[in-house]
């Protein structure tokens, strides 16, 4: 199968390493990372160390059998245009927040599936990815049930040794994800502090009242997702990524903007009844970039 990763930082490059492996695979990203790639390869280091050598380049290609989109939520319609000239079979996105899926569809021919991933990465250097936990992607169709194109896609992502499962719930699994970013991303990127400090005391409070919130919004839209269920996933998460920076975290540590708008941001938007802790997250992040010199 011919793969594109779309947004080939941390865990587009991760995901793009192991697929590599037994696929063909083109990194799409930026330079000084896909300049090294293309001419040393992908080196990943730490659960698993191995070298690669997929294509890379800083657009995307004429053609692929699934474009992998991993890039942020603000750069998602700009992606979704320029997927429009790649003859597409699929498009997987395994983006945070809420509403990516439904941007791609608009604009493309070829089913789009839902994905959530809790694989751990981080950019090390321009070339090198480290591999900072193994985890699951599970894909499915965005509206839920039975998908042929997702049934395809976990089978090749499990022969290349990635864990994939087809999700029929993707919806649920969606709302699931949302709840534990809005937990945790904030919260470390405000604390500055790796997901462990919110095993327990003050920001593991916080953190659930972040989950409980958006358990219950996500009640008011039509998805059974109780409250203590939210804040289980949320502990079970922080537990095993407790030597992990969130990806929010690492975007107020590098002064870029965060995704704050399409995770606790899209809760404050869609909820019926006021949700004021994920509220003041959001309100306290949009400062921060606000104050700061952001790209």
């Amino acid at each position: 199968m011919h793969i594109a990763v779309v947004g080939a930082g941390s865990l587009g490059s991760l995901l793009g390493g192991l697929l590599a492996r037994e696929h063909d695979v083109t990194l799409v990203g930026r330079d000084p990372h896909m300049r090294r790639v293309a001419s040393d390869g992908l080196a990943v280091t730490g659960v698993e160390q191995f070298r690669v050598s997929p294509a890379a380049r800083t657009d995307t290609p004429p053609s692929a059998d699934l474009a992998l989109v991993a890039v942020k939520s603000d750069d998602t319609a700009a992606v979704a245009e320029q997927l429009t000239d790649c003859d597409l079979g699929a498009c997987l996105s395994v983006q945070n927040g809420m509403g990516n899926e439904a941007t791609l569809a608009a604009a493309l021919d070829c089913a789009v599936l839902a994905g959530t991933c809790t694989y751990g990465a981080r950019l090390q250097s321009p070339g090198t990815v480290a591999f900072t936990g193994r985890g699951e992607v599970a894909l499915g169709a965005r509206e839920g049930g039975e998908s042929a194109a997702a049934e395809r896609v976990s089978a090749a992502f499990t022969t290349a040794g990635v864990e994939a499962t087809h999700a029929t719930e993707m919806p649920a699994r969606l709302w699931e994800k949302l709840a534990v970013n809005a937990a945790i991303n904030a919260t470390t990127a405000l604390a500055r502090v790796e997901n462990g400090a919110l095993a327990d005391g003050s920001g593991a409070d916080l953190a659930a009242d972040a989950a409980r919130e958006t358990a219950r919004v996500a009640r008011e839209q039509g998805i059974d997702l109780p409250d203590e269920r939210a804040v289980s996933l949320t502990r079970e998460v922080v537990r095993d990524t407790a030597a992990n920076r969130s990806s929010m975290l690492e975007d107020v540590a590098a002064g870029r903007r965060t995704e704050i708008d399409a995770i606790n941001g899209y809760v404050v938007r869609v909820a019926a009844e006021p949700v004021p802790v994920n509220e003041t997250l959001v309100r306290l992040v949009r400062t921060w970039t606000t104050g700061a010199d952001v790209e």
